[in-house]
């Protein structure tokens, strides 16, 4: 074998492990369970790590009986906020599960692999 060469079986390895890693990584947050809120906690969203709606919470104090149009207006715009931060926190914690295995490819391919 020539300096230069790959080496298939440690490359195949290799890929094993990172498709182990991966697994157990979207495992990870499929099974994560992440809160978002708005409001000062008035109404909470919860998201599994994938960005799934699981549960969505709004306090009664929200709910103004004389005012239902305000009421629904203003429920809402704090769903839509508590689901963004939801979201938003689920984005991080994709990265930091699966950042580091991207990084593994060389950036999402297979650049930094011997011979490729």
């Amino acid at each position: 074998m020539n300096p230069g060469d790959v080496n298939l079986q440690q490359l195949l390895e290799q890929a094993q492990l990172m498709q182990q890693q991966l697994v157990s990584a979207q495992q990870e947050l499929n099974d994560a369970q992440i809160e978002g809120s708005s409001g000062g906690g008035m109404v909470k969203a919860v998201v599994n790590g994938s960005g799934e709606l699981l549960e969505l919470k709004i306090d009664p104090s929200v709910i103004d009986a004389g005012d239902p149009q305000d009421t629904a207006d203003t429920i809402a715009d704090l769903v839509i906020a508590a689901v963004r931060d939801a979201v938003r926190a689920a984005a991080d914690l994709q990265q930091e599960k699966l950042g580091p295995l991207a990084q593994g490819l060389g950036g999402g391919g297979l650049g930094q692999l011997p011979g490729f």
